[in-house]
C-alpha cells in the first residue's frame, strides 16, 4: 500500500492507494475540486465567509454537494470544504479503477475499500484519544468518515468536544454535520442528535472527556493504538 502526503494551500492531505498511477489521480481530482470552489469564492467572496446556509446560483457539482450539505446541517458551505475535496479525489480515483482509494483531508476521510480498514479516533486530550479505532469492512461504495473537535487543530469551533465522527455516504454532508454536532452536543444536551434521521447521516460518534456519545449505526469499534505520526497536518504554516 502507497502513502502519500499531498498539500496545496490550505488542503493537507494523505492518500492512501495500492498503485502510484492512482495517487496522482487523486490529487488531479481534488485539484479541480479546488480550483471550482476558488472560481466560486472569487465571484462570490461571501460563500467563504458565511457561518449560515447559503444557496448561490448556478453551482458547480462540488460546490453544490457543499451548499446542499451545509442546508441539511444548518452551517456555512465552507464547513463541508474538506469533505467534498476529498470525496472528489476518491471519485477519480474509482474512476481510474481503482479499487482501493482513502483520502483523509485534515480528519475528513472519503474512502471505497477491498479489504477490511482501521481509521484511528485523535481526540486530543481524552483519555480515549489514540486508544480505540473504527474497524469498516470492504465496501464499493464511497463512505464519509469526518470528523470536528473544538480542541484539536485549526478549525473554528463553537462547541467543547475532543472528537466528533460522523458516517455518511454523502461524504460533505458527514462533514458538514461533524461541525454542527461539535458546536452543539454537550454531555447533557445531545438534543442534535433527536432528528438525524431525517438525514442521510447514518452514525455519530463524540468524544469528550471521558464521556462517550454513541448514535445510529456505526461500525464495531476496537481496542488500537493510533500512532500520531500518521495523522494528517501541515508541514508548513502556509
Amino acid at each position: 500500500m502507497i502513502r502519500e502526503h499531498f498539500e496545496f494551500r490550505q488542503t493537507i492531505t494523505t492518500i492512501l492507494a495500492d498503485d502510484p498511477r492512482h495517487v496522482e489521480t487523486a490529487k488531479a481530482g481534488m485539484m479541480a475540486a479546488r480550483q471550482e470552489i476558488e472560481r466560486q469564492i472569487s465571484q462570490d467572496p461571501y460563500f467563504a465567509t458565511t457561518f449560515e446556509p447559503y444557496a448561490p446560483k448556478n453551482p458547480g457539482k462540488t460546490v453544490g454537494r457543499m451548499v446542499r450539505a451545509a442546508e441539511e446541517a444548518s452551517v456555512g458551505p465552507m464547513a463541508a470544504v474538506a469533505g467534498a475535496i476529498a470525496w472528489a479525489g476518491v471519485e477519480a480515483m474509482i474512476a481510474d479503477d481503482a479499487m482501493f482509494a482513502l483520502i483523509d483531508n485534515g480528519g475528513d476521510i472519503a474512502l471505497v475499500s477491498d479489504r477490511e480498514v482501521k481509521v484511528g479516533i485523535y481526540a486530543g486530550a481524552s483519555p480515549l484519544s489514540g486508544q480505540i479505532a473504527f474497524q469498516i469492512p470492504p465496501r464499493k461504495e464511497i463512505l464519509g468518515i469526518c470528523t470536528s473537535s473544538a480542541t484539536v487543530g485549526p478549525s473554528i469551533s463553537l462547541g467543547i468536544a475532543d472528537a466528533v465522527t460522523v458516517f455518511s455516504d454523502d461524504v460533505a454532508a458527514a462533514d458538514a454535520w461533524a461541525t454542527a454536532i461539535c458546536n452543539q452536543i454537550r454531555p447533557d444536551d445531545t438534543s442534535i442528535l433527536d432528528n438525524l434521521s431525517t438525514t442521510s447521516i447514518t452514525g455519530v460518534l463524540a468524544i469528550i472527556g471521558d464521556a462517550v456519545i454513541r448514535w445510529g449505526d456505526l461500525p464495531r469499534i476496537v481496542r488500537a493504538r493510533v500512532d500520531e505520526r500518521l495523522i494528517t497536518a501541515g508541514r508548513s504554516p502556509v
